[in-house]
């Protein structure tokens, strides 16, 4: 099995807000959790048993950005599906769909925090504003909150 962890560190771990279980007759599967990571996503998937069939899934954001499968691995009853690219800033939600029975169904959608991305901070020592850093800088809060 190759390593299936993105490169690039990792942003954000989402939690589906209710159970991300989806059951059809062609097949069965809880999510668990989204990892977005600075390259990509990876899908954690619970499977009923060790010899369940994959799911197959989609992932869309509220832009239409597409995310393609890269990876996928199965150990004993969980699944990690990799996708790519990672979420685009100002991406408020993802949605998993299940392609398995034909219709793409909505299976759970997580919320994303907007996230400061710290690749991207300034210095502002360098901009003549005082500190050294974004991070040096007391009033610098990661968790930044969308107007109401």
């Amino acid at each position: 099995m190759s390593n299936l962890i993105p490169s690039g560190a990792l942003r954000r771990m989402l939690l589906p807000p209710t159970y991300g279980r989806h059951v059809t007759s062609a097949t069965e599967f809880t999510i668990l959790s989204v990892e977005v990571w600075a390259s990509g996503l990876v899908v954690n998937v619970h499977l009923p048993s060790d010899d369940a069939a994959e799911p197959r899934l989609t992932v869309e954001d509220h832009f239409g950005t597409e995310y393609t499968l890269q990876e996928s691995a199965t150990v004993g009853s969980r699944n990690l599906q990799v996708f790519a690219p990672s979420v685009p800033p100002g991406t408020r939600s993802l949605t998993i769909r299940s392609a398995d029975d034909g219709d793409a169904r909505p299976v759970v959608t997580f919320a994303v925090p907007l996230m400061a991305v710290p690749e991207a901070q300034t210095d502002f020592k360098a901009a003549g504003r005082g500190s050294a850093t974004a991070d040096d800088d007391e009033s610098y809060q990661p968790d930044l909150r969308r107007p109401a």
